[in-house]
């Protein structure tokens, strides 16, 4: 069993207390991260700074030429009930959106991240919102947890006018202050994220913030990823290049199609770490002894693989047991849910008592339910919108041609705007 020292509950209800320090979630992200390079916890105090002290299983890591993180970590006990927070209302809007899916009230492509909630969460609790972050395009919980909210996110699935995007981005496209996206080309994203990572350290003189770049297991044999590795160890660039291995592109299980599964090491020179990415716990540990690695002068890129698993299909036009047993599903949901995980450990270490976290449970089901409802009622974006977000402002085209030579449409630049 792992070793763990318990701290003194809080005088408050501990699902009210994550209520009053956590900020709406209809109208921003679950986290109050400080825009310095290092993360305090000013916004905690008293008892409420209380750390808890857990021992992360041993196999939470494996490396490649490098160490591994500490399996000793301690956060304040209200961080821990965030993670729990973030992840139930993720999962939540996930499950909501399947609905409004296959009412058909979403179109277009739309992939979930169910059952892999720990790695965006994860993530998002050891940076700074002045961390570049760039994914493909399973990427709500992301969003969320980058300065998204509930209602922007169902609202652009909707494609409606208080969409995220303004309603033109869909599940695919969306993006918040230093979240490059949501990007729909399979693997493209990768290069895109050096480039990024290329400007902080140009920009910052090599003090500048760290980029994580995410892409699929299904992308992991693509040419540009080796050159975008290639040319960020070359450049000593501040990238973390991570891997989500949710074990099947598409309907493809890596062991189909990769020589070499073990995708912590594909970069050769570039040292690697596997995560047990079920494991929030894990995540945060992981990417924040990434992030100190990649600000780290002369140490360069480094290579994550988060090992998840995702429960539904690789998008919502895949029932995903054409290619899995449904058994095998049911099992991972059983023995590893990265929600009923934490929970455990709130729960072993009396955090948290089981009213309270049904109290959680039940608060995010009715932030989701209000957004989804609102998100509906939302009117589309303006037929003049169409053109605002394609430029930058002032290099617009003047015109583009239409399917036949004829046919001519012409932009005019409104001055006033």
């Amino acid at each position: 069993m792992d070793s763990r020292r318990s701290t003194t509950a809080a005088s408050l209800p501990i699902y009210k207390l994550a209520q009053q320090t956590t900020r709406s979630l209809a109208s921003a992200s679950p986290w109050p991260h400080d825009h310095d390079q290092d993360r305090h916890h000013n916004h905690i105090d008293n008892n409420q700074n209380k750390e808890l002290t857990l021992t992360l299983s041993k196999d939470s890591f494996q490396t490649h030429k490098c160490d591994p993180p500490s399996l000793e970590i301690s956060l304040p006990k209200e961080e821990l009930i965030r993670m729990y927070m973030a992840m139930v209302t993720i999962r939540r809007m996930e499950m909501t959106a399947d609905t409004l899916y296959k009412s058909q009230l979403i179109r277009g492509f739309c992939h979930l991240c169910t059952g892999q909630e720990a790695v965006g969460v994860g993530l998002e609790t050891a940076l700074t919102y002045e961390d570049k972050v760039i994914t493909a395009y399973r990427s709500h919980g992301f969003t969320y947890m980058r300065k998204g909210s509930v209602l922007p996110i169902i609202a652009e699935l909707l494609g409606r006018k208080n969409g995220i995007s303004g309603g033109k981005g869909g599940s695919m496209h969306m993006f918040t202050p230093n979240f490059f996206g949501g990007n729909g080309i399979v693997g493209a994203q990768v290069p895109l994220g050096a480039g990024i990572a290329f400007a902080q350290k140009y920009l910052g003189k090599g003090k500048g913030p760290a980029t994580f770049v995410f892409y699929g297991d299904g992308a992991a044999n693509q040419g540009q990823v080796f050159e975008a590795f290639n040319m960020a160890k070359l450049w000593d660039l501040p990238a973390v290049f991570v891997c989500e291995n949710n074990q099947y592109g598409m309907g493809t299980s890596a062991r189909r199609s990769s020589a070499n599964t073990e995708y912590y090491k594909r970069g050769d020179y570039i040292p690697g770490i596997r995560v047990n990415g079920m494991d929030v716990l894990a995540v945060h540990q992981a990417i924040a002894h990434a992030r100190k690695w990649a600000m780290t002068d002369g140490k360069g890129p480094l290579i994550l693989e988060m090992e998840t698993y995702r429960y539904g299909g690789h998008s919502m036009s895949d029932p995903g047991v054409s290619y899995r047993s449904r058994e095998e599903i049911q099992k991972v949901r059983a023995d590893n849910d990265p929600i009923t995980h934490l929970k455990e450990r709130l729960l072993e270490n009396q955090v948290i008592s089981e009213k309270e976290l049904k109290e959680m449970d039940k608060a995010a089901r009715a932030e989701v339910d209000k957004a989804a409802e609102e998100a509906k009622n939302s009117p589309p974006p303006d037929m003049e919108t169409f053109w605002t977000d394609v430029y930058i402002k002032g290099f617009e085209v003047p015109f583009l041609r239409g399917r036949e030579p004829e046919e001519t449409h012409y932009y005019h630049r409104d001055s006033n705007k």
